[in-house]
């Protein structure tokens, strides 16, 4: 009954609400005290002047850093609701071959967002019969090459040329990973999807 009061109350509120409270959650407080905690030990230990060249420092990089994750986000989020995910399945099934594992290199390249974008996309494939070397292939694409990762994270921080490196020297690894998994001797065992929605998010 309270789970059934809790599931109206969540429906019913609007998306701007729902938006703030997943943005602003347990998660968020807890990199904000740390942040608080941190700054405090700085001004004490190093000095005011330290201080105040670190915040500088840290609101360039944010000012540097914000239209980026914007952008990238933006692009993601379109790809994201532009990929036929059923086609995907059927595209990255047993019988695939190389095929799968560049489709599912593909897709777990552009795939936006955390875990629970990239995992729930994990679970329609495998639970529509995809090969479990294109699960793999994806997976570790998605961990190594997402795009979203590279505009938002590499590109600021460790510059266009390393991260053009990075990419270069990284790319074989999903291929490599999903050949592996596919000469493995072992029975692909999912998770029951009645299970997974039990879980919480």
């Amino acid at each position: 009954m309270a789970d059934r009061e809790s599931d109206g109350a969540l429906g019913s509120e609007s998306w701007p609400a729902q938006l703030l409270r997943l943005a602003f959650g347990k998660s968020f407080w807890g990199f904000a005290a740390l942040a608080v905690v941190s700054g405090l030990t700085c001004l004490v230990v190093a000095g005011p002047e330290a201080f105040a060249e670190v915040l500088a420092d840290d609101l360039d990089m944010l000012a540097r850093t914000v239209p980026r994750i914007v952008a990238a986000m933006g692009v993601a989020g379109f790809i994201w609701v532009m990929l036929p995910r059923d086609k995907l399945t059927r595209l990255v099934g047993r019988e695939s071959g190389w095929r799968g594992l560049v489709i599912a290199t593909a897709a777990g390249i552009v795939t936006p967002g955390g875990p629970a974008a990239a995992f729930s996309l994990l679970a329609v494939l495998g639970g529509g019969g995809a090969d479990r070397g294109a699960l793999v292939a994806y997976i570790s694409s998605w961990a190594i090459l997402g795009l979203q990762r590279v505009l938002v994270w590499d590109v600021p921080f460790m510059g266009a040329e390393f991260s053009l490196t990075r990419l270069m020297i990284s790319l074989p690894l999903p291929f490599v990973a999903g050949l592996i998994a596919r000469a493995l001797p072992l029975t692909l065992q999912l998770a029951d999807q009645d299970d997974l929605h039990k879980r919480p998010s």
